[in-house]
């Protein structure tokens, strides 16, 4: 208690004197480290007794309930149930960041290999590869687009039939009574829809759930997120979220289309398939993270140009969104795979639909041709205590399954009450195409307006609200709307299904943007200003977004290509800055708050603000694990072995201790792999040499130390590592501040930064987690505590 409260006095402190802060720093830490090591023992020991002498059951929980607290600040491993043996309630802590998140190795690694690889590859060599990053581009771009198609189709074909058998229910038992038939055979179509979804997602694949957006943002920041990139990741995704929109939820198939195209990329660009065990012995040369990552951003962007139409918003997307490094080249080859992909999509829409040639439906969604901050805070707000809710007691498959069936039956009884007391009756003029229009109570030659929102598709009842004459829904109509699918979508976004946040924003927004032109328009009725509600539904739709996810430019261009018009470019310009300012000053964005639930070790563009006076020394992580440049293989094997550090990057070093490389885990195991060891090298002179190719041949799933059998005798043999280590890592002195240590590292995509003394001498080495687990708090900058989570 002393430890602890000592902790809070010193982080409470109203100014830290610039002199002093180091040392406070080093006394907060080790304080807390006493606190968490003193609440560990003591709890342990607590329900021990409880267990030995059958305590009482109010002494129990009171046991339980304060040690749930203290695990929740130092400790975050499940609450384990003592009948069953599985976690009741999973503690979360904000304050934690997750170890089990690793770097990508975006910086190459120049060893001997890879320069002389370099130096004997020719000119025509260099072109022969730059060649090679288009055709991979151009099939990205196809490929994405196909998907795409894929996806739209079933989607179509899928919601229309159960629109179709819905309709024809609800005309059948409107005349005769017993429409809660109808009812129960809404929700039931939409949980049969929903359980395909959800069991995909929860027992095959989780990390599908979601857009997958945060996802990929991570993973192009340099966070290595484990299956993100797979191939069964992209047949659930896809397969998830036709499930998800034909169910009725509250999601659009836009989001899950980025994702889609970064997996895409991944697998394309690496010319054989891990999971299907099948090497097409193509693009070999790009087998490493550097290349991978930069062609993950041109599927991304591709994701974001088939599902909107706006090759250029793709663009702007994986340079405002994701990417790190970024180069001319990169940015005309990323552009390429937009167009290709976009073009895809409508080419072959253009034959599904029966005019083949006619390249005007460019995207997923499209708003036709066209002659807020705050909601967007509450929006994140309320799903941000969901998300910590299902974190907490939502942490089972099957439980999982059954929150997304709650969530598709709940709407469907909501979308059907809705419609059943809405008495907002509207003529069906020879203008309206609506396909699926109830007629319900309204007089013949009339169609139910609440239905057009609700008995649709998300993408129609956008369009619907942009395009329809004013008169067609009044202002009741769309404040119920907007209140119940607000709330709606809140609830779905988060749950085990695989769904896109865009299209529920964007109908949202459209709802109260169209609400506000029609009461804009009931205040001056002589003004022709006021006239079109539908422009005040796209800016309001713009705003909701906006306000959701906080993207300006990229979001800017891409409302611009969706509606094919720039004329709309200013005004929609200046609802996305005034919603991102507004909201960014309540809460973050959507996608920001799910990495930071998820403890991901993400860096941000800039380090925190008041950061200057911290320094490597006070950063970094020490003692660091070095190998010697002729190293004994049973130290290796044993270091490695090593559960309880599982470093991943080591210092070589010459006596004494200077540093003169650097070689990666990974290395280390191909070459213990392949016994690349000293002894067997003179002894059998014929012996292969070891080459760049075995490294790519093991990448990306390098096989873990315990398969690689190493026997006693081998154990005392020797390692030469100065061939396969990288000679030149970078490095900075210890005094070095931390916003450079930091820019440093973010610029260069690094994974590893040795810290080195006056005399060349290894003393620390900083990683991504010891720079993202600072940030600027309530009371000023704050250091989020590591945990195995």
């Amino acid at each position: 208690y002393y430890a602890e409260a000592q902790y809070v006095s010193l982080r409470e402190a109203p100014a830290y004197d610039s002199r002093n802060a180091p040392t406070i720093h080093q006394a907060v830490r080790v304080l807390r480290k006493n606190a968490s090591d003193a609440c560990d023992s003591l709890f342990h020991s607590l329900l021990l007794y409880v267990k030995c002498f059958n305590g009482s059951k109010i002494v129990s929980s009171h046991i339980t309930e304060v040690r749930g607290d203290a695990l929740m600040l130092f400790f975050p491993r499940p609450l384990q149930d003592p009948i069953r043996g599985r976690p009741k309630e999973i503690p979360h802590n904000e304050k934690l960041l997750s170890l089990k998140y690793e770097s990508l190795d975006y910086d190459n690694i120049e060893n001997q290999l890879f320069l002389e690889e370099e130096r004997r590859m020719s000119p025509m060599g260099f072109r022969c590869l730059e060649i090679s990053r288009w055709v991979i581009c151009g099939l990205i771009g196809i490929l994405t687009g196909l998907i795409a198609c894929f996806i739209d189709i079933m989607v179509e074909k899928l919601a229309g039939y159960k629109y179709q058998v819905i309709k024809e229910n609800i005309e059948k038992f409107t005349e005769v009574g017993g429409l809660s038939i109808s009812l129960i055979l809404w929700a039931v179509l939409n949980c049969a829809f929903v359980l395909v979804g959800g069991i995909m997602v929860a027992f095959f694949e989780p990390i599908a759930a979601g857009s997958g957006i945060p996802q990929i943002k991570c993973y192009l920041n340099g966070v290595k997120i484990p299956r993100v990139v797979r191939l069964k990741t992209l047949v659930v995704k896809v397969i998830g979220v036709i499930c998800s929109v034909a169910g009725g939820l509250a999601v659009g198939k836009e989001g899950p289309m980025i994702h889609s195209g970064g997996v895409v990329a991944a697998g394309v660009s690496q010319g054989r398939s891990t999971s299907l065990k099948r090497d097409f012995k193509m693009f070999e040369y790009f087998r490493r993270d550097t290349e991978k990552r930069d062609f993950v951003s041109a599927g991304a962007a591709a994701g974001v140009s088939a599902a909107f139409g706006a090759p250029v918003g793709g663009v702007l997307f994986s340079l405002e969104e994701g990417a790190s490094f970024w180069n001319q080249m990169l940015t005309w080859r990323i552009f390429f795979a937009s167009m290709i992909s976009t073009f895809t999509l409508n080419f072959f829409l253009s034959i599904y639909h029966g005019k083949p040639g006619d390249l005007s439906n460019p995207g997923l969604i499209n708003f036709g041709r066209f002659e807020s901050g705050l909601l967007g805070a509450l929006f994140n707000s309320l799903n941000y205590w969901l998300t910590i809710f299902r974190i907490r007691y939502v942490h089972r498959p099957c439980l999982q399954v059954m929150e997304a069936l709650l969530v598709a039956a709940v709407t469907a009884a909501v979308s059907f009450t809705m419609i059943y007391f809405s008495n907002d009756c509207q003529p069906l003029g020879p203008e309206r195409n609506e396909e699926y229009s109830l007629q319900l109570f309204c007089a013949d030659g009339e169609y139910n307006s609440m239905a057009t929102a609700f008995f649709n598709t998300p993408e129609r009842s956008v369009r619907s609200l942009f395009h329809y004459q004013p008169g067609s829904y009044n202002p009741m109509t769309l404040g119920l709307f907007t209140l119940t699918y607000f709330f709606l979508a809140c609830w779905t976004y988060g749950l085990a299904v695989s769904a896109g946040v865009f299209i529920p924003s964007l109908l949202i927004g459209a709802a109260w943007g169209r609400l506000c032109g029609i009461l804009l328009a009931s205040f001056t009725p002589t003004s022709p200003i006021w006239a079109d509600p539908g422009k005040y539904a796209l800016i309001g739709a713009a705003a909701q977004l906006g306000g959701i996810v906080r993207m300006t430019l990229s979001l800017t261009v891409i409302m611009v290509e969706a509606t094919g018009n720039v004329t709309y470019g200013l005004p929609i310009m200046l609802v996305l800055m005034i919603a991102k300012i507004v909201g960014d000053y309540f809460q973050e964005g959507l996608y920001d708050i799910h990495i930071k639930l998820q403890s991901v070790p993400f860096l941000h563009w800039e380090a925190p603000a008041t950061s200057h006076w911290l320094t490597a020394r006070e950063v970094m992580s020490s003692p660091v694990t070095c190998f010697n440049r002729i190293e004994k293989v049973g130290t290796i094997v044993d270091v490695l072995s090593n559960t309880s550090t599982n470093h991943n990057g080591f210092p070589v070093v010459v006596q004494p201790a200077k540093l003169c490389g650097l070689i990666l885990r990974s290395q280390l195991i191909v070459l213990l792999k392949h016994k690349v060891f000293v002894e067997l090298a003179r002894s059998r002179l014929s012996q292969r040499k070891l080459q760049l190719k075995d490294f790519r041949d093991a990448y990306p799933r390098f096989p873990p130390i315990q398969s690689i059998h190493v026997s006693q005798d081998e154990r005392e043999c020797m390692m030469d590592l100065t061939e396969f280590m990288n000679p030149t890592p970078y490095t900075v002195p210890q005094d070095t501040s931390l916003p450079r240590v930091f820019k440093l590292f973010r610029a260069l995509g690094l994974r590893h930064l040795v810290v080195a003394d006056d005399v060349n001498r290894v003393i620390g080495l900083v990683t991504r987690k010891d720079l993202a687990r600072y940030h600027l708090g309530k009371h000023g900058l704050e250091e989020l505590q590591l945990a195995q989570t």
